[in-house]
């Protein structure tokens, strides 16, 4: 690796920059305050080997590919499609929500607070 250097005051300085980090779904935040907040070993560890971005963004990108697969599971098991729409969407929406809810509640379980 390569470093370049600038003058400033007489100073050399390395010309350092941090990469931009991707912005992170809510999956990935949850995930960053629950590693501050309880897992502070792993935490810190992760912060100061610089793995702690990579960690979320794959973290939250695990959990929105789970979210897609288990809706779409769901989906299937409980016959909500076009149909249940057109001829009642009260209860798909209401089903909708559920199948939503009971996705996330796996995902925050099995993946942001494992």
């Amino acid at each position: 690796m390569e470093i370049t250097y600038r003058t400033e005051n007489g100073y050399l300085l390395p010309n350092l920059y941090a990469a931009e980090p991707l912005p992170l779904s809510k999956y990935g935040r949850l995930r960053r305050s629950y590693l501050r907040e309880y897992c502070e070993g792993i935490y810190t560890g992760l912060l100061l080997s610089g793995r702690l971005d990579a960690h979320l963004q794959e973290t939250d990108q695990q959990a929105r590919e789970m979210l897609e697969r288990l809706i779409g599971q769901m989906f299937r098991q409980q016959n909500v499609d076009e149909r249940l729409k057109a001829s009642d969407p009260l209860c798909w929406t209401g089903r909708m929500n559920n199948i939503k809810a009971a996705a996330e509640e796996i995902i925050l379980r099995d993946l942001i607070y494992a």
